[in-house]
């Protein structure tokens, strides 16, 4: 057994309301109980195909990575289909060996759908327009879905102020944002 203490943090939300989609992420990376980084971009906006797709991750960096890059290969042999590029996705990471070892969720929306993807072969839309991944997913989750409530909060409003939430809460969680927002 390793001694080496595992990588944690990130907290990532998506928001859905009045035609748009807001996607934001924390920037702290964070090696046991150290802050390796505080500025870590951990929200993206594809453009496979010229159609705008904005992805979020938790989990390990490269691992991340490689799945965004399997996401934008399936939008592009798909355009303008998320759904199915995710399911794609998520056949693939379920069943390839190599993709199996990759440890990372991603959400990621065309401003109009918005899904969770996961190594177990899950590709989840969220139940009240709001989906959040992460050690502090949870807390971001709770937080907007009572903010969701406030009828005159946009959704970029309810994301910053789950986020800050989850930071006040969450040790591996900070309040530097990257906030993507996207229409359909």
């Amino acid at each position: 057994m390793s001694d080496f203490p595992g990588w944690h943090g990130t907290t990532i939300i998506g928001v859905r309301r009045g035609g748009e989609v807001v996607v934001a992420g924390d920037g702290q990376v964070s090696l046991g109980q150290t802050v390796i980084k505080g500025t870590a971009r951990k929200v993206r906006r594809l453009s496979p195909g010229g159609h705008p797709v904005v992805a979020g991750f938790a989990g390990s960096t490269a691992d991340a990575f490689t799945l965004l890059e399997r996401l934008e290969t399936k939008l592009e042999a798909t355009p303008g289909q998320l759904q199915r590029a995710c399911v794609e996705l998520a056949k693939d990471w379920r069943t390839d060996k190599y993709l199996q070892k990759l440890e990372a969720m991603l959400i990621v929306t065309d401003g109009d759908q918005l899904y969770v993807i996961t190594g177990a072969g899950d590709v989840l839309e969220p139940e009240h327009d709001v989906a959040a991944i992460g050690s502090g997913g949870n807390f971001a989750l709770a937080a907007a879905r009572g903010l969701a409530e406030n009828p005159s909060l946009t959704a970029e409003e309810i994301a910053r102020r789950a986020m800050a939430i989850a930071a006040d809460i969450c040790v591996y969680t900070n309040g530097n944002l990257t906030v993507e927002r996207i229409s359909k």
